[in-house]
């Protein structure tokens, strides 16, 4: 089934274009003509560049092609934990957020990748490498931000997707780790998926190895491997799956998921030296359902860039 296979590993490099541009949701037809005349020399940045936020440069990107869209961030792929991750989709309920927004933005992203898994372009996992954040257009720039007021002076709007860096960036308290540790197993007879009732043990095949894991250790900011870990993964994946033996480890891999009791999807308001306000928009904190909710709450954050345009028209920067 076609879900089976979305549920494989799926880097982000993999995702971000389907063949058909994505499913763009321009509601507000009538508003178009106005945007399109503020928009000549607006400038956008996105803060952060995992899942999350190149999906939502290229939803800026595609849909407001007059603007200029940077990507600003210190890791890019395959630096970032979106990468490192075994990237499914799997859902969970937030608390904080309605459960229609939450099931939206889950069919948003499936649709998204399903898409994709149903082109000519469909590789082994059902996604596969494309160019489309380049085809969209905007500019990419290694380094690290600590300062978004800073940025104010520059961007007309700021997109923060900065994950877990968003505990620093902008003092988010609710923000912490969620540790997790995975092996890449040379195993290439395994071809279906296996996951244990809680999540904690999972085995995906890939295109090149079989991710097993996992940890999660929240409040955890350790990034080296931890050789109990290893163990205790080997030990779990070959009791769940044991055709798993006469493989190998072929690589290790630690990151920090960007936890949080709910992501933060939402707009505020920067004001300028001179007085000037400019959009601030939050899209972070997905834990570990980045890639499943990725293109929903980046249809959400564009939703409230072109909102926040129409209500305060940019000026001019030099």
């Amino acid at each position: 089934m076609v879900a089976d296979r979305l549920l494989l590993s799926c880097p982000i490099s993999q995702f971000l274009n389907p063949p058909d541009g994505g499913r763009i949701l321009v509601n507000a037809e009538s508003s178009k003509s106005q945007l399109d005349t503020t928009m000549q020399s607006m400038k956008v940045v996105v803060v952060g560049a995992g899942v999350v936020g190149l999906s939502t440069a290229v939803c800026i990107a595609e849909t407001l092609p007059h603007c200029s869209v940077t990507v600003i961030s210190e890791r890019f792929t395959p630096d970032t934990t979106s990468d490192g991750a075994a990237g499914i989709l799997f859902a969970s309920q937030f608390p904080d957020i309605p459960l229609e927004r939450q099931q939206r933005w889950f069919k948003e992203s499936f649709d998204h990748l399903l898409a994709i898994a149903q082109s000519s372009k469909s590789g082994e996992t059902g996604v596969i490498l494309s160019s489309g954040f380049g085809k969209a257009g905007g500019k990419i720039l290694y380094g690290k931000v600590s300062d978004l007021q800073r940025l104010a002076d520059t961007y007309d709007v700021i997109v923060n997707c900065s994950g877990l860096g968003a505990h620093s960036l902008v003092g988010d308290a609710k923000m912490h780790p969620i540790r997790g540790q995975i092996l890449k197993f040379h195993a290439p007879w395994v071809k279906n998926f296996v996951r244990d009732g809680d999540g904690h043990t999972y085995i995906y095949p890939g295109m090149n190895s079989v991710t097993l894991g996992g940890t999660r250790q929240a409040g955890d900011w350790r990034l080296e491997v931890d050789v109990g870990d290893r163990e205790g993964i080997l030990e779990r994946c070959f009791r769940l799956e044991p055709a798993l033996h006469g493989g190998k480890v072929v690589g290790e891999w630690v990151g920090l998921r960007p936890g949080r009791e709910s992501p933060r999807v939402e707009v505020e308001w920067l004001r300028t030296a001179g007085g000037q306000e400019v959009p601030l928009v939050h899209n972070y904190g997905h834990g570990g359902f980045g890639v499943t909710l990725a293109w929903g709450t980046a249809l959400d954050a564009l939703g409230l860039v072109r909102q926040s345009l129409l209500q305060h028209p940019p000026m001019a920067k030099l």
